[in-house]
């Protein structure tokens, strides 16, 4: 499975963004672009984003794409070189909820359940932690041991004291999963969350692609025929598809 698209987190503040077009959805891309203190210029202007939110956009995109420009064009996603998120705040934590320019109702709705999931503290979680992290480093010169000690932390939730709760990273364990679906939708929760979580998932070969796309994408994925008996440290996962 390939994304469609890379999500990035671009520093906008005093950078030149074009805004061409006028009425109810500039002012909205206005708004957004002035929050994140880009510099906004018409299309005169030098710059390496612009966003379009005119009624004949057609010609606007190809003069723009002709000098190398990045474009979001309002409510025409074959004609967006980048989409702009529904956004969940938590300063300096950002979540960012995109479909690929396919629906923004359903980007908003998404964003809508996470502000009422995630913690009003998120933020603050977010600065203890870079608070510790000297602490953490001493503590834990490896960085996969300081990975794994506090992702089990922060499994055990993502408010309130985290550096407190850092203990010892986990030591090795082998999460076995004989699937009786090749379908990623089938997975059970535990499931899920094992791949969410696993520093490297071993498998049979021909689990589908799309079943190993469920894990983090730095875990490595170790076809072999059968559950290694020295995982390595911390949390790994076999997985097979039974008959």
């Amino acid at each position: 499975m390939t994304l469609n698209a890379l999500p990035i987190f671009v520093k906008l503040a005093g950078r030149p963004v074009m805004l061409i077009g006028s009425g109810e959805a500039a002012e909205a891309k206005r708004r957004l672009l002035e929050r994140a203190g880009a510099a906004i210029v018409d299309e005169a202007a030098e710059a390496a984003l612009a966003i379009v939110a005119a009624d004949d956009p057609e010609p606007i995109v190809a003069r723009l794409r002709a000098r190398g420009v990045l474009v979001n064009t309002v409510d025409r996603p074959d004609l967006c070189d980048f989409t702009l998120p529904a956004i969940v705040e938590r300063d300096p934590v950002l979540v960012a909820v995109g479909t690929g320019g396919v629906s923004a109702g359903l980007a908003a709705a998404i964003r809508q359940k996470l502000e009422a999931e995630l913690p009003a503290d998120l933020g603050e979680t977010a600065r203890a932690l870079q608070a510790a992290r000297p602490e953490l480093r001493a503590r834990f010169p490896d960085i996969a041991d300081r990975r794994r000690a506090i992702g089990a932390a922060l499994a055990e939730g993502l408010g309130g004291d985290v550096v407190g709760r850092i203990g010892e990273p986990e030591a090795a364990r082998l999460a076995r999963f004989v699937l009786t679906s090749a379908d990623p939708d089938d997975l059970t929760l535990r499931q899920a969350r094992a791949l969410a979580q696993a520093e490297r998932v071993y498998h049979f070969p021909g689990v589908p692609t799309a079943l190993l796309d469920r894990a983090r994408a730095d875990a490595p994925r170790i076809a072999c025929t059968a559950p290694p008996e020295a995982p390595g440290p911390g949390l790994s996962v076999w997985l097979e598809i039974g008959a």
